[in-house]
């Protein structure tokens, strides 16, 4: 138990000491140092790192499983999260960038595949998977509790927090880790909002809209997979929102219209009576035309099958709307939108109206001492927070899973699985350092095998290939060797030292990347990806980006960068040519340009050489390569590598057995040789010669 959570226990004794009966008895009250609050899949990846760190921990869940958003949402039952099981590897990194739903742990078994082989899943295996994630990692979880009151409380200087439950218990903690998603239906307010259904409680069964005409308000992937299940049955179906459709493989944002859902846009596009609409939300209102009055003449009739005993909905504006009186539903043809442009798009009624328009997170728990402001984009929808995930104005209070979307809105994946269990391991490093004062861990290499390091992160690692342009790999230059941190917030790269516990030198810094290009461009046109490395800076899919500093940006450089760029301008940057296999790992397109790179920042002659190149350099040479004083003559070479010692044995230079051969004292060198993998063996082998 730690020094800190030994003293915020004292202190919650002497507070329930002294605060009274308010606390309904000694037995209505429990202290951790850690409340977890929701067992979603953010709040259980927490508790699995709290859990291997032996931290005192506690995930409160209002329901009576985890997971519980999914036993319910998406209302169609059908994932749209990627389950990618064929990769034709057998690296668990690697595989895990097209594994959308599996949460992180040591164990290489607990996956998602387990449960399902579907490449879109059911939505209810996802439930069962979070349920096996919970029982065979032993997660302290309590359900049942349903928090409705959150307050920050001070004990004797140091900010905490008290939640009470619908029972009255009282949990208080040091920390509160707040994942409970956005589960709150957003609603725009509007004349006739009460004539309109919620996605949240529509029936699912598409016969119960055979032959009608549905208006749905909203154009993302409810609304669309709301559409695509009645697609059969309905008699129009019509799309109404204030933007066009954005589609996820034209923005490269997994919250955009997937393809999975997007069967409407034939039948719009091939003129089959549906259709999509821009207009603002704010400025309709939706009517019921009165049965008796207010007929208008159409040129045709209309068939009465689909409206038999039902009253028809119309969507209008509210500036045609007599506002002086009350009863809006008493609509004449005046009042109605065709009277005025007898060419409106939604003129003709409809049967039923359908809010698609997402979640909110839910602010009404939080009391005024305790609740993070509202964030200004997403429309309002997510609680604001700093660039380390700790809400704005609530100290030791931090936001996971989709509530903390608003750092990458629009930008990257963090409001999904995929996503945001690497940002919830991003926050676990930094609690690990704030609370307990355990520096975030890092890799030290010698230098001459940084590239080899790198060209590893960007063909294996799965944080930043999903979490793009948000988490970034931190390399640490430390004059002849670095100090490597994988996956920290680049946001909060001002504060680096404080939150990692790393410090900087005045050698720099250099910061590893994966971002999209900004050049827009026809993403399935001719010419939409660059494949000449000599123009890596133009590619336009997803590739490595090198930047190098010689200070710590601050946080007005970070204010100040250009616009679409995940960081100030550096001293010195290095694309990565895109490559249509995303590997990285070719000797003329990717190896022998970083090299170059690396040896321009460095100022450092990093090539590789065998055994023999680096017995005759340091025969002819006064100061041998760096890549022979920092392996060979420290009886090293490339560590661990059965090919190369068997070379070595055939030419004489080696005895036959390797017995004598050590790694050295650095052994997170050989730890990470040891998954460096045939790619980088072979690039290594072509880059020995002086020449090149």
């Amino acid at each position: 138990m730690s020094v800190i959570q030994l003293l915020f226990r004292l202190l919650c004794v002497l507070v329930l000491a002294g605060s009274g009966s308010g606390l309904h008895g000694h037995n209505n009250s429990v202290s951790h140092e850690y409340c977890v609050l929701g067992a979603g899949p953010a709040g259980l990846q927490m508790g699995y790192f709290l859990s291997r760190s032996q931290r005192d921990y506690i995930i409160l869940e209002r329901n009576t499983g985890p997971g519980s958003f999914f036993q319910i949402y998406p209302r169609h039952r059908k994932l749209i999260s990627i389950n990618k099981i064929y990769t034709g590897r057998r690296n668990k990194e690697f595989n895990l960038r097209h594994d959308w739903n599996s949460l992180l742990s040591d164990r290489p078994d607990l996956l998602f595949q387990r449960i399902s082989r579907e490449l879109y899943p059911s939505a209810d295996d996802f439930p069962r998977y979070l349920s096996m994630f919970v029982k065979e990692l032993g997660l302290k979880v309590k359900y049942g509790a349903d928090i409705g009151r959150i307050k920050a409380s001070d004990f004797n200087g140091n900010h905490g927090y008290i939640l009470t439950d619908q029972n009255g218990v009282i949990y208080q903690c040091s920390v509160l880790l707040v994942s409970t998603g956005l589960w709150v239906p957003q609603q725009v307010d509007f004349l006739g909002s009460d004539l309109v259904e919620g996605y949240e409680s529509i029936p699912t069964d598409p016969e119960e809209f055979k032959d009608q005409a549905v208006l749905i308000l909203g154009k993302g992937n409810s609304a669309f997979e709301t559409a695509q299940s009645i697609l059969g049955r309905a008699s129009r179906i019509h799309l109404y929102s204030p933007s066009p459709v954005r589609l996820a493989w034209q923005t490269h944002y997994v919250g955009d219209l997937r393809a999975v859902n997007n069967e409407l846009l034939d039948t719009y596009q091939l003129k089959s009576l549906d259709g999509l609409v821009e207009g603002r939300l704010e400025d309709i209102a939706i009517v019921r035309r009165e049965k008796d009055g207010g007929k208008r003449r159409t040129a045709k009739k209309r068939s009465k099958k689909s409206t038999e005993g039902k009253e028809q909905l119309y969507l209008t504006l509210t500036e045609l709307l007599d506002q002086n009186g009350n009863n809006i539903s008493k609509v004449t043809g005046q009042n109605l939108p065709s009277y005025h442009t007898d060419n409106f798009s939604l003129r003709q009624p409809y049967d039923r109206v359908i809010r698609c328009l997402g979640f909110r997170f839910n602010f009404s728990i939080f009391d005024g001492s305790a609740r993070p402001p509202q964030s200004s984009g997403a429309r309002g929808r997510l609680p604001e927070i700093t660039a380390w995930y700790e809400g704005r104005g609530t100290p030791n209070m931090f936001v996971l899973g989709t509530a903390a979307h608003s750092r990458d809105y629009r930008m990257s994946a963090g409001g999904f699985v995929h996503g945001f269990r690497y940002t919830v391991r991003a926050v676990h490093k930094i609690l690990e350092q704030r609370y307990h004062n355990l520096a975030w861990p890092a890799t030290k290499l010698p230098i001459s095998q940084l590239q080899s390091w790198i060209l590893r992160r960007v063909n294996e690692a799965s944080g930043p290939y999903q979490m793009f342009g948000v988490l970034g790999d931190i390399i640490l230059l430390r004059g002849s060797y670095c100090e490597c941190l994988e996956e920290f917030p680049l946001q909060a790269l001002p504060q680096l030292s404080a939150l990692s516990g790393r410090l900087l030198t005045d050698h720099g810094l250099l910061i590893l990347v994966m971002q999209y290009g900004l050049n827009r461009t026809d993403t399935l046109g001719p010419g939409r990806a660059e494949s000449e490395w000599t123009k890596a800076w133009r590619s336009n899919f997803l590739h490595p980006v090198l930047y190098y500093y010689n200070t710590l940006p601050t946080e007005k450089d970070m204010r100040q960068r250009p616009v679409g760029w995940p960081l100030p301008r550096p001293e010195a940057v290095h694309h990565m040519v895109e490559d249509f296999l995303t590997e990285w790992d070719q000797p003329i397109s990717h190896s022998q340009p970083l090299r170059r790179f690396l040896e321009h920042c460095l100022q450092t002659d990093l090539r590789a050489f065998y055994a023999e190149s680096c017995f005759l350099l340091s025969l002819t040479s006064r100061t041998p390569p760096l890549f022979c004083r920092q392996g060979y003559l420290r009886k090293q070479g490339i560590v661990g590598n059965s090919h190369l010692w068997q070379h070595a044995r055939e030419a004489g230079l080696m005895a036959d057995h390797q017995g004598d051969i050590t790694p050295g004292d650095d052994t997170s060198v050989s730890e990470y040789l040891k998954h460096a993998g045939a790619a980088v063996v072979s690039t290594m082998k072509l880059l020995t010669f002086e020449g090149h």
